[in-house]
């Protein structure tokens, strides 16, 4: 059922384009291409373990979790404003 001026399915398509731009996101943020042996952040030793696991990893584990930890925006309102739909 459609509100006001949206389409049928529009709220499910807002939906999976928020999903398809997350999965979009965490892909471009894996790590890709040669892996390092020592840590770009703090020159320890990456252990061949996680090296094996996460082919392209740059960081160790410590210097990843504080990575994980700052807080990421994401810029995309897809709801928009109630006055930017009256205009």
């Amino acid at each position: 059922m459609a509100n006001g001026w949206a389409p049928d399915g529009a709220v499910q398509e807002q939906i999976e384009d928020s999903v398809k731009d997350a999965l979009a996101s965490a892909l471009a943020r894996m790590p890709s291409g040669a892996g390092l042996a020592e840590c770009e952040e703090c020159g320890e030793a990456i252990p061949e373990a996680r090296r094996r696991a996460l082919p392209g990893a740059r960081t160790c584990v410590a210097c990843q979790s504080l990575r994980d930890r700052r807080p990421s925006y994401s810029g995309i309102n897809r709801r928009g404003s109630k006055d930017s739909q009256l205009r």
